[in-house]
Order: structure tokens, then C-alpha cells, then sequence
């Protein structure tokens, strides 16, 4: 007897994800490859890791055994569509898979409800209204440059105002040894202007290592660094304010590692959502093959076998 399957697909910027589930959640497959999102890297680059995965996750499974498959990627990008139904049609799958975008998935995996929001805060932050499985509204997702306030990447940028200001005043205290510590090491100036100075170049030449301070700017903060807690506090505040805009009812979905690992900004957080339903994101892959496997069981059904798929979890 053949057993039906589904596939999974969260294909992001630095990583590609691909679950392969029966229908009553049980994982047979997983697999983990590059980059899946072509805005990042290429058109065929993100084809062929998102074919390469699935063809791992598939491994000791007939592709005919596929009934649906779903693949999340960001931006929603159509011009995938060609080379991913020759790749399913390569690996024996009956037809190729629907599309998504990555905050529904994101959703997804911390909730079966059909409404309700997400609050993501990972390297960036957005917040998403969701209606009927579906994107609704959106606030922020802006981007590193002009907005994603509360993410890993504002704590980071944060962090590091506040050390050019304390060597720029002669202030330094211990947030401000940590973030040159990540940065430049032991090396020092001859004077805190020579120190201030090489920061600044370092941190324009690569500002997206700013981002790789929100854990230690968090460690800090639980420590009790007055600074730190400055910091996350603010981020905490802003990432609430953002998902106020847009939520209506239902359960909020905390997503994004700033917010699904404990510290100081998921307890803000979760104390200013005290009044919510608040969730946490499982996994996102696993997200990707309930939403496929949707298609195929009647609604309380589907919702049972939600943690199956997902490993979600309340706080």
C-alpha cells in the first residue's frame, strides 16, 4: 500500500529547509541545503538547492508518493515556478509545488488557527496580520536601513552607537568593551579617537556583522548591564508597538531567534503580550508540509496533527 506524503519547503537567504511528512504528521525525511531565496543568491542557485534537499529528504521514497507540496519562499518569487515543477518533475513528483510567502509559513509554524499575527525578530523584524492562512496586513519588514525596529540587527546597531558615543566622550563601561571585543579583539588605539575611528571603518565596512550582537548585547542584559537593558528594553518596546498595528484576535506567533531563544527581549515582550494568546514558532519546513498536507484532511484533523508537523509550543 502506497502512503501518501507531503513536502515542505522553507527556503530562506542563508539556508534551505525541506520536511517530508505522512499525513498524520509523521516526519520521514529532512534535509538541510543552501541558500533557497534567488534575491540573494541567483535564479538557478536557488533552484538547485531547493531540488537538492528534496531529493535528500525524499531519499528511500518514491516522488509519486508526493500528493502536495508547498514551498515558502520570501517575496513570493513566481519566476521560481519553471525551474522547481522540472525539478519535482525530475524526482518523479506528480506535479510541482505551490508557492508561499515566508511569513505565512513563518505563522504556520506556531499556530493552526487560520487568523491571527506574527511577530518575527530575527536578523530583521516584521509583524503580519494573517487571514485565512493567508498574509493580510503588514507593518515594518522595512529593512535594516530604514526600519526592522527591535531586531538583531537595531540591538546590534544600538549597541554600537552607544559605544562611538562613550569613546567619542571618554565614557567607555563594560557594553562598550564588549561590543570592541567582538570587533577589534584586544587591539586598542593609542588614544580612545584612534579606537573610536578604526571601530567606525570596521563597522562600515561590514555592517551586517551588527547583527551578531544581539546575543551578546542580550547575555548582557541578563546580567543586569544597565545599557544592555536600555537596549533591549527598547526593542522589546518597538517590536510590540509594531505587531499592535496589525493585530486583531487570534493567537500572536513569536518567530525569529531574538524572539523564540529566552533573554531579556521574548520576556519584555512576552509581559507587554501578557493579554495575548502567544505562541512560539516550531519549525518552519515542517510548517511548509502541514499547510501542503491542509489540502488533504478535514479541519479538526489537521489541527490535531498541527505539533506533529510543527513541534510548536506555548511559552
Amino acid at each position: 500500500m502506497t502512503i501518501p506524503l507531503v513536502v515542505g519547503v522553507d527556503a530562506g537567504a542563508t539556508a534551505t529547509r525541506v520536511a517530508v511528512h505522512t499525513l498524520d504528521g509523521t516526519r520521514v525525511g529532512y534535509a538541510l541545503a543552501g541558500a533557497g531565496n534567488p534575491t540573494a543568491h541567483g535564479l538557478d542557485k536557488a533552484v538547485a538547492a531547493i531540488a537538492g534537499a528534496v531529493r535528500q529528504a525524499l531519499a528511500g521514497h518514491d516522488g509519486s508518493q508526493v500528493v502536495r507540496s508547498l514551498a515558502g519562499v520570501a517575496g513570493h518569487v513566481q519566476r521560481m515556478l519553471p525551474g522547481l515543477d522540472k525539478a519535482w518533475a525530475d524526482l518523479g513528483i506528480p506535479s510541482g509545488p505551490r508557492l508561499s510567502g515566508d511569513v505565512e509559513i513563518a505563522y504556520a509554524a506556531g499556530s493552526p488557527e487560520p487568523d491571527g499575527s506574527l511577530l518575527l525578530s530575527g536578523t530583521g523584524a516584521v509583524a503580519a496580520a494573517i487571514r485565512s492562512h493567508r498574509l493580510d496586513r503588514i507593518a515594518d519588514g522595512l529593512g535594516w536601513l530604514l526600519g526592522d525596529a527591535g531586531s538583531g540587527f537595531w540591538i546590534g546597531r544600538a549597541a554600537a552607537r552607544h559605544t562611538a558615543a562613550a569613546l567619542d566622550t571618554s565614557s567607555p563601561d563594560d557594553l562598550t568593551e564588549l561590543v570592541l571585543r567582538h570587533f577589534l579583539g584586544d587591539s586598542r588605539g593609542a588614544t580612545a579617537r584612534d579606537t573610536a575611528d578604526r571601530f567606525v571603518r570596521l563597522v562600515q565596512g561590514g555592517h551586517m556583522r551588527l547583527a551578531e550582537l544581539a546575543s551578546p548585547v542580550s547575555r548582557a542584559a541578563a546580567d543586569g548591564d544597565p545599557a544592555a537593558l536600555a537596549i533591549t528594553r527598547q526593542a522589546a518596546d518597538h517590536l510590540v508597538a509594531t505587531v499592535r498595528r496589525v493585530h486583531v484576535s487570534g493567537p500572536v506567533v513569536l518567530a525569529g531567534s531574538v524572539l523564540t531563544n529566552d533573554g531579556p527581549v521574548r520576556s519584555r515582550v512576552l509581559e507587554l503580550l501578557g493579554g495575548e494568546q502567544v505562541r512560539t514558532a516550531g519549525d518552519a519546513a515542517g510548517a511548509a508540509a502541514w499547510l501542503a498536507a491542509r489540502d488533504h484532511l478535514p479541519e479538526d484533523r489537521a489541527a490535531a496533527v498541527h505539533a506533529a508537523f510543527t513541534g510548536a509550543a506555548t511559552p
